[in-house]
């Protein structure tokens, strides 16, 4: 599936003579035409800007556009083609090998003879393996192919370095608000959209925009179900054509937090059953699965901690898998996340702990290291006293030893106080011996 600003699932991706019609998805037809349609990414388009010049013809180094769905990779690589009049090329990298790659490759490099330049557009080039992105560079470093790059991932992890080195990172930002009510607008007036013919109330439009979280894409979507009756469009005609009565979650703000709010105190509370009614409704509303994700690997940490140390892995796994595999499938993921973590022993043993030392540090209790504890690997160190009298904890039998750690400021503070529930029951029993041992005066 393409990733553009205007593409929707199922569609091809952009072609540079791809005819667009009547009949074509809302979102395709209102795709940006020109460099002043595109919205919320000012920040990329400035007067000389190197977007900007590639786009009007007068740039040649190759890009990776880096941005979440929706915010317009898609639609600028198109751009890039089609006013400059090169000729255009796409692989996803869901589906293109080496081979693939090779082959376009191969292609561009006949064309180059004959003094047509290629466009490349790569989406998702996350996805490309190792092998899969060295078979660009000679391309790329000799200009057979002029690269457009899209991805999700922080390239500076997905992408390989001899790629980098050679190609523009340019970083689109999400939709805000008013960049998506302006799409939203220009649909229902535009003739290549509703063309006025459809009357949408203000509210609709307010819901649109809420609903899209940032991705303009899906707003166009939802407008174009609602208006196929040719009948009003009201928040109503909204939440019907779209057979989701839980859109009423995103309906504004308050809402919004006042379900994930629900969500986290349910699966703190070990309500599980409460859990997921609150996952399932965010779900069927369309939240983004990376950020349930997210504040599952947050509470994993934060009220359940060491009573369960598996619950963080299994908040972790959750999110690789929604980068991994994506929505829908990713749902039942999250869902067992979820069950892991509301049905876990809770502590915020943890919590407590970093606060208070925290809470210590910012009231003037962080002295001097002691100098048995400092670096003694430089010349000169032990004639400073550093590491000397060190007592390397694998020495003794038991692998724990009296010595001090802390500053003198804090010796003998507690700041983990470990509660009874779950795996926190034997810890606090084994942490009792460890502070009598290290503590022991010598």
């Amino acid at each position: 599936m393409s990733d553009g600003l205007f593409d929707v699932p199922g569609e091809p991706g952009p072609t540079a003579t791809g005819a667009v019609g009547a009949s074509s998805p809302l979102a395709v037809r209102m795709r940006p035409a020109t460099l002043d349609e595109v919205v919320g990414q000012d920040h990329l388009l400035q007067p000389n800007s190197p977007l900007r010049r590639l786009v009007e013809g007068s740039g040649a180094a190759s890009v990776i556009l880096y941005g979440p769905p929706g915010t317009g990779k898609t639609t600028l690589a198109s751009m890039i083609s089609q006013t400059t009049g090169r000729r255009f090329e796409a692989l996803s990298a869901l589906s293109a090998g080496v081979k693939e790659v090779r082959a376009v490759i191969d292609v561009a490099r006949r064309a180059a003879a004959h003094g047509e330049q290629t466009v490349l557009f790569i989406d998702e080039v996350h996805r490309f393996s190792k092998t899969q992105q060295d078979a660009l560079l000679s391309a790329v470093e000799n200009r057979i192919v002029l690269l457009v790059a899209a991805t999700t991932e922080n390239p500076s992890f997905s992408v390989v370095a001899p790629l980098l080195s050679r190609s523009l990172i340019l970083q689109l930002q999400p939709l805000d608000v008013d960049a998506v009510r302006t799409v939203v607008r220009r649909a229902i007036d535009d003739p290549r959209g509703l063309g006025g013919k459809v009357k949408v109330t203000d509210e609709a439009v307010d819901l649109l925009v809420q609903l899209s979280a940032g991705d303009a894409r899906r707003a166009l979507t939802a407008l174009e179900v609602a208006a196929e009756s040719g009948q009003d469009v009201t928040v109503e005609t909204i939440e019907q054509s779209l057979d989701k009565a839980a859109v009423r979650y995103d309906r504004d703000g308050d809402q919004h937090y006042d379900v994930i709010s629900a969500f986290i105190k349910s699966i703190r509370g070990s309500d599980v059953d409460a859990a997921l009614h609150y996952l399932a409704r965010m779900l069927v509303a369309g939240e983004d699965p990376r950020f349930l994700a997210r504040r599952l690997m947050i509470l994993a940490s934060e009220d359940i901690g060491m009573a369960d140390p598996t619950a963080l892995q299994t908040a972790v796994a959750a999110a690789q898998t929604v980068q991994l595999i994506g929505m829908p499938e990713a749902q039942l993921t999250l869902a067992h996340a979820t069950v892991h973590l509301a049905t876990a022993p809770k502590s915020n043993a943890v919590t407590t702990a970093l606060g208070a030392a925290m809470s210590d540090i910012r009231a003037g209790k962080a002295g001097l290291v002691p100098a048995h504890l400092r670096d003694g690997h430089y010349s000169g160190a032990q004639k400073l006293g550093n590491a000397v009298g060190y007592k390397y904890a694998h020495d003794d039998p038991d692998g724990v030893v009296a010595q001090q750690y802390p500053p003198d400021e804090v010796v003998g503070v507690d700041y983990y106080r470990p509660t009874t529930h779950g795996n926190e029951r034997e810890i606090a029993g084994r942490l009792e011996k460890l502070r009598a041992i290290i503590r022991r005066k010598r």
